[in-house]
């Protein structure tokens, strides 16, 4: 008969690769037994190379977020308290919005904005009953600009933002705190997934993940409100974006992600 674990558990999704492995890796080398999640099978090689990182077990589950039916897979799967939800599974559509498909955006925000609100909703309560927790939301260095040419994305990050920071005063006095991580541009497979590749962000220097989601474990366990994730360009671009009026930062951002814009 197996012995219970003692290791805190945490649950990550969209850490087939990316910011959501190293995430899930953070937590490993901190102590966490953890529950990863992704829709593409990619999870399971995923958590046969995270179980040997060592620390705590890992559990994988394939699920498509983007559904009501995926979400309330992944939460079924969850056999023990949670003590950090990492809700960090996200996709980008690139193009300009007269061009871009309707269906991939709405699975988009379903993916970027549902998932996070619908697995909060069931995960939150438990934490605030036992009076602990750590949630943390992969946001955007874009959730405080507009970004053109990627409009629905920006728009589904600064949903995030203003979520997590909402929520996260509707929970202080409980034990439980909410961060909002907001990486810059970083070095995995979103780019190319949202076919942004032609574009000067998308064959720009880019941000390592392991930095990002060690800054984001960092601050989750230190139960900040945010934290800019990324190096100094990306925490460069996230302090302007706080000052700069809406006009200026939108056309700073159409220059970098308009289509063909990396040929000039």
């Amino acid at each position: 008969m197996g012995t219970e674990s003692k290791n805190k558990y945490a649950v990550i999704t969209g850490a087939s690769s990316g910011i959501g492995y190293e995430l899930a890796k953070q937590c490993l080398e901190n102590g966490f037994d953890v529950l990863v999640c992704a829709e593409d099978d990619g999870i399971t090689t995923a958590a046969a190379t995270l179980s040997a990182v060592g620390g705590g077990t890992v559990q994988p589950i394939q699920a498509d977020l983007a559904t009501g039916e995926g979400v309330e897979k992944l939460f079924a799967a969850i056999k023990r308290p949670v003590d950090a939800l990492l809700l960090n599974a996200g996709v980008g559509v690139g193009g300009a919005f007269l061009d871009t498909d309707l269906a991939a955006e709405l699975k988009m925000i379903a993916l970027n904005c549902n998932h996070t609100v619908h697995l909060a909703k069931l995960v939150l309560p438990q934490m605030v009953a036992r009076k602990q927790g750590r949630i943390l939301m992969t946001g955007s260095v874009v959730s405080t600009a507009p970004n053109p040419y990627q409009a629905i994305y920006g728009a589904t990050k600064a949903f995030v933002m203003s979520f997590g920071e909402a929520v996260r005063y509707e929970v202080k006095d409980t034990g439980v705190t909410v961060t909002v991580l907001q990486p810059g541009a970083t070095e995995t497979n979103f780019f190319e997934r949202a076919q942004l590749m032609d574009t000067k962000v998308g064959q720009s220097k880019k941000d390592d993940p392991a930095l990002v989601a060690k800054n984001g474990f960092a601050a989750m366990m230190a139960g900040k409100d945010s934290v800019l994730g990324g190096g100094f360009m990306s925490k460069v671009e996230g302090l302007m974006n706080e000052v700069l009026p809406e006009t200026v930062k939108a056309a700073q951002a159409g220059k970098a992600t308009k289509p063909g814009s990396a040929k000039h």
